[in-house]
């Protein structure tokens, strides 16, 4: 059930350019997961899906360089510092909790593309920004692309597609020197992981499929934020 759940995450997220991360935490919330062991698993999972979206997003000539550069400059090594602080657990309780809630409010809002391509931001306003999203992705488990993608959107800086492009990398990117940062907590990894990894790079290959050349499902987003709600709420 866990896996199966893993799956529609990873592939609504994926859809829209996203790994999944406050799904998979909401899931694991929902299960009381032990809270050492959440952040590394998120992240890993994280990592696979968004892999497979940027190579999707990327391949299909969404992805602009010269937008994510200045965004992944800081905000690396930033995930990297924000991974190795470890917050006690009922302040990371509290913070996951609002996480998740500000997510599904996030995915309550249908964004509309208006198919103009967009004007980057300048380049030190975008380190800005990639440093204070990489820090919470590093310190949370999330990737920080749910946040940063209504950014891009509403302060024009990119239509949908560039945005899901430009999300997914830097999720990816960001995962990863989290992961990296927190290396010591991967004995707490939970032992069903390999089975869940399985579901989330099925959902994630079919989800990257849609968003690339298609539209996501409105329901499934619907229901995702119910879990969102309900998990974040239960965490707080």
């Amino acid at each position: 059930m866990t896996a199966a759940a893993f799956f529609v995450v990873a592939l609504l997220y994926s859809s829209v350019g996203h790994a999944g991360a406050s799904g998979y935490l909401a899931v694991m919330a929902l299960l009381g997961t032990a809270p050492a062991s959440m952040r590394p698993t998120a992240l890993i999972l994280n990592i696979l899906v968004a892999a497979l979206g940027a190579r999707s997003f990327i391949s299909a000539g969404h992805f602009k360089a010269s937008l994510a550069g200045p965004l992944l400059a800081t905000s690396i090594p930033m995930a990297f510092i924000g991974g190795r602080m470890e917050l006690p657990v009922d302040a990371y309780r509290a913070v996951i909790g609002a996480v998740l809630l500000l997510s599904a409010i996030r995915l309550l809002v249908q964004l509309r593309d208006d198919d103009r391509p967009g004007r980057p931001p300048k380049a030190w306003i975008a380190m800005m920004v990639g440093a204070a999203l990489g820090f919470l992705a590093g310190l949370t488990g999330i990737g920080g692309g749910i946040f940063l993608s209504p950014l891009l959107l509403l302060a024009g800086w990119a239509n949908l597609r560039t945005t899901a492009a430009t999300s997914v990398v830097f999720i990816l990117a960001n995962s990863a020197a989290g992961l990296l940062g927190q290396v010591g907590s991967l004995d707490a990894l939970p032992p069903g992981l390999p089975v869940w990894a399985g579901a989330v790079v099925a959902g994630g290959a079919v989800g990257s499929w849609l968003g690339a050349q298609r539209l996501a499902s409105p329901v499934i987003r619907v229901m995702l934020v119910v879990v969102l709600v309900t998990a974040g709420i239960k965490l707080i």
